[in-house]
């Protein structure tokens, strides 16, 4: 297994906790301070990081959701140098919401018209 993948995984297991414990604020606080090691923002470093977490998610123990899979990718992203933000939506009938990650206003683990679908209500 790669360090990616490791890290990967880990964050997939540190935002369950959250999830877990329904401390949603803990993770929004967790994403939003992760750190962003010097900024590198290439779409290989960017693919390959997602690539990644999804051999993570397959991995897992359990299903992994949009929400804890969206927040460990923001981790994960930012620990390689990618300024990747989290988003959160809702679509209003019928009722849904929604995770994903954008980087440089681009989505980058989901499809390319999130924000079509879905009303923004937080980014972090």
């Amino acid at each position: 297994m790669s360090f990616p993948l490791l890290r990967a995984y880990r964050e997939l297991l540190e935002a369950e906790i959250y999830l877990q414990r329904g401390d949603f604020a803990g993770l929004h606080d967790k994403v939003r301070s992760a750190p962003l090691v010097s900024e590198q923002n290439s779409v290989d470093q960017v693919r390959r990081l997602c690539a990644a977490m999804d051999r993570a998610c397959a991995w897992y123990i359990k299903q992994v959701l949009c929400l804890q899979r969206s927040a460990a990718t923001v981790c994960l992203l930012r620990s390689f140098g990618v300024n990747a933000r989290l988003v959160i939506g809702s679509q209003h009938t019928p009722f849904r919401s929604h995770a994903w990650v954008e980087v440089d206003g681009s989505v980058v683990n989901d499809k390319a018209y999130m924000r079509e679908m879905y009303d923004v209500l937080d980014e972090c």
